[in-house]
């Protein structure tokens, strides 16, 4: 792999031993604090409120037929998964500055960028959530407009930061070489973590999937930033990969909680942000394979309701609940998805590590 033509500094160094370690950390303290977390949703009555209506404005019957048991399961468990993960980066910056370590998370040129991201998103989702859970609005949740203003004003500033503050202005074709973009690089910046955010909170529909799919994702990047250097970024990977871990723990079927918009907006475009500072945007489709699937799925059902009369290509979108109503059930359409995600993933690692 050639090094990175870029401005991203790629000291200090961490070691393996130590990325493993912030990833084991996250993971115990997530496990650790999920009861207590859970008992505070249940208690406060955080719970999961089934859809109204499609984004079209239909009854989602099929939706409905599968789904009305989760009603009021604790949801927003994406603000234990981004709160530990600023906790961990906290505590390294603790152990650093009092010399248990050497370098701690929270680097500038490596770490800043994804955890603005992180944080900005997650409260974007997390009042989000709170809307949809206290039924504010005719529709639950934030009207589109406002929340895809929120999306635009949050991925245009890290644009500008990466544009004029970082001099990104290509893209990395695998196997082709660099191709100059110039100002483009702003709006197809914008349109990446816009879409990649998106795209996972559409996944976020069945128990452990979106978690599932997170976990191999990050952990891919992370071997992509650590082959270029950035050890820093991967061990920032890793946590978040660990503290994902954590969380799937309890999600998987039957899930005790749920990610919500708070977890799915949050992580989706910090996927987004790391792959855009290793430069590897079109690395990312195939490491989110899944995702991108997912949110296409949506895509060609609304066209083809809005441009057919009404009619259908998929018994319902996203593209999971579709295998749902094929009876294969959510376990099952979990797994394979997975099983997909990770045939995929492997291919992105090889394609990234050989561009």
């Amino acid at each position: 792999m050639d090094p990175l033509p870029l401005t991203l500094p790629v000291r200090p160094d961490i070691p393996l031993f130590g990325i493993l370690a912030y990833a084991l950390f996250a993971f115990v303290f997530v496990l650790a604090l999920t009861p207590r977390f859970v008992d505070f949703l249940r208690r406060n009555k955080v719970g999961k409120q089934l859809r109204v209506e499609t984004i079209d404005g239909r009854d989602p019957t099929i939706f409905r037929t599968y789904h009305q048991a989760k009603s009021g399961t604790p949801t927003m468990g994406g603000i234990l998964i981004w709160g530990s993960i600023l906790c961990t980066v906290i505590l390294s910056r603790l152990l650093a500055y009092f010399g248990v370590i050497e370098h701690s998370l929270l680097q500038r040129g490596q770490v800043y960028l994804p955890l603005a991201i992180l944080l900005s998103l997650g409260v974007l989702g997390g009042l989000d959530d709170y809307l949809n859970i206290r039924g504010v609005g005719k529709k639950r949740g934030l009207d589109a407009l406002p929340k895809i203003l929120s999306l635009l004003a949050i991925s245009l500033a890290g644009a500008l930061w990466f544009s004029f503050k970082l001099g990104y202005d290509s893209i990395s074709i695998p196997y082709v070489g660099d191709w100059y973009v110039g100002l483009w690089y702003i709006p197809i910046f914008m349109f990446i973590l816009v879409g990649t955010a998106n795209a996972v909170n559409f996944t976020d529909g069945l128990d452990g999937l979106a978690g599932g799919l997170l976990m191999i994702a990050f952990a891919s990047f992370g071997v992509l930033a650590y082959a270029e250097g950035l050890s820093v970024l991967a061990a920032f990977s890793a946590v978040c990969m660990g503290a994902t871990a954590a969380f799937l723990w309890h999600n998987v079927p039957p899930a005790i909680f749920f990610m919500g918009d708070t977890g799915a907006l949050a992580l989706g475009g910090v996927l987004a942000v790391m792959a855009m500072m290793i430069d590897q945007a079109l690395t990312l489709p195939l490491i989110g394979f899944v995702f991108v699937i997912e949110m296409l799925s949506v895509i060609i059902q609304l066209t083809s309701k809005k441009l057919r009369g009404g009619k259908k290509v998929f018994r319902a979108a996203p593209i999971h609940h579709h295998c749902q109503a094929l009876e294969w059930g959510e376990s099952k359409v979990t797994m394979r998805l997975w099983i997909v995600g990770l045939i995929a993933a492997l291919i992105g690692i090889i394609v990234g590590l050989g561009a």
